[in-house]
């Protein structure tokens, strides 16, 4: 879902917030200067202005080009393209596009090694941090030298280590950060780490039929799970929606259902006594202030064995998802054989529902692996 930033206010103003002054808009910067919008902003009544019309003169840009890698251990190919697209942010047009991506390949010269990576950057620092995660994560994985040994233990590592460096960096990510949702192809293993709300989808061949059918390689860490709820509280965290801050719902119902249903108005994270920084995820690299209440970078590494059942898997920001399910994200591409004719298709998609339900857009970045030629069962 969308991270955006008012500007009207300081990093430090917010870190030492009890209470914020009657004559500002308390939903406006708290629901979206750091965390997922709350999605309850008005439409315009200005026929120019509604949603079929917004941003009809901004161009999907083009995917990049048809890359192919061989992976000559398990004798497959993997046929690959990204694309990248900016938001429309009316209120800011010149806002820049907070996602990054990496995609890495023959890793340590390893031709069975290959890398993919979208980095969703939040906050005043959004974009330093997106591009800061990409560049140091896959130089701090390679140089590991039990990646090839132990790839669990070595991406969890890469993970801790980049949110330590970026603390350091000089970048200010107080309150802001960076999710970040990785695929890593060894040899005909796929080891997917995730932090944060953005998603990796494996499509997978089920029957005779030609049925294709998505199996989430990644579960967003919010507070609508069960799990990462009671963490984040036992780190002391107050989770509570912006309704319930402001008083409008009751705050002891610690209930709010799941997040397709009730994404309007997400539970977040609060310090106890304090109206900040209501994150609405609970992983994430950068984010030091809400580091404190259990925001972690310990990333969530789910391993696949790849198969002939197995025909691609996509690696995308949570932009393509808000209105997307994986599932229809899956169909789409499954329509195409190239690609770079996918990655189009589900980025205008995207937009396009975007604007049917918003003002603005969230950035928009995806990359899509085909999986060739693999001829085990």
């Amino acid at each position: 879902m969308p991270k955006f930033h008012s500007g009207l206010l300081s990093n430090s103003w917010f870190a030492g917030a009890v209470s914020l002054p009657k004559f500002l808009n308390f939903r406006w910067i708290m629901g979206c200067i750091h965390g997922k919008c709350c999605r309850k902003y008005p439409h315009s009544s200005d026929g120019d202005n509604n949603g079929e019309n917004l941003g009809r003169n901004i161009q999907i840009p083009a995917p990049s080009s048809l890359e192919v890698v061989a992976v000559p251990s398990s004798n497959l190919k993997l046929c690959y393209s990204l694309l990248s697209q900016r938001g429309y942010y009316p209120e800011t047009p010149n806002k820049e596009n907070q996602d990054a991506y990496c995609i890495r390949t023959n890793i340590r010269g390893n031709p069975d090694v290959h890398f993919f990576g979208v980095f969703d950057g939040h906050g005043m620092s959004g974009g330093q941090c997106s591009n800061f995660a990409k560049e140091r994560l896959i130089e701090i994985l390679s140089n590991d030298a039990s990646l090839l040994d132990d790839p669990i233990k070595a991406y969890s590592n890469a993970f801790l280590a980049t949110n330590e460096e970026l603390h350091n960096s000089g970048i200010d990510d107080s309150m802001s950060g960076t999710t970040a949702i990785t695929a890593l192809v060894i040899g005909d293993k796929l080891y997917v780490a995730n932090v944060g709300d953005s998603r990796a989808v494996l499509a997978v061949k089920e029957g005779g039929d030609g049925v294709v059918v998505g199996r989430d390689l990644s579960y967003d860490q919010t507070p609508f799970r069960k799990d990462e709820c009671e963490r984040v509280k036992l780190c002391g965290a107050r989770v509570l929606s912006v309704d319930q801050v402001e008083g409008l719902k009751d705050p002891t119902i610690q209930s709010w259902g799941d997040e397709e249903t009730e994404g309007s108005d997400p539970p977040r994270l609060w310090y106890q006594n304090g109206m900040y920084p209501g994150t609405a995820f609970t992983r994430s690299v950068g984010d030091s202030i809400a580091e404190k209440i259990g925001v972690v970078a310990d990333p969530e590494v789910s391993v696949v064995q790849l198969t002939s059942g197995h025909p691609f898997f996509i690696v995308a920001s949570d932009g393509v998802f808000e209105f997307l399910s994986s599932q229809t994200v899956v169909s789409m591409v499954n329509k195409y054989a190239d690609p770079r004719d996918a990655c189009s298709a589900i980025a205008a998609e995207s937009f396009k529902l975007w604007l049917e339900n918003e003002n603005r857009t969230d950035d928009i970045t995806l990359i899509i692996v085909q999986i060739k030629d693999l001829n085990n069962v």
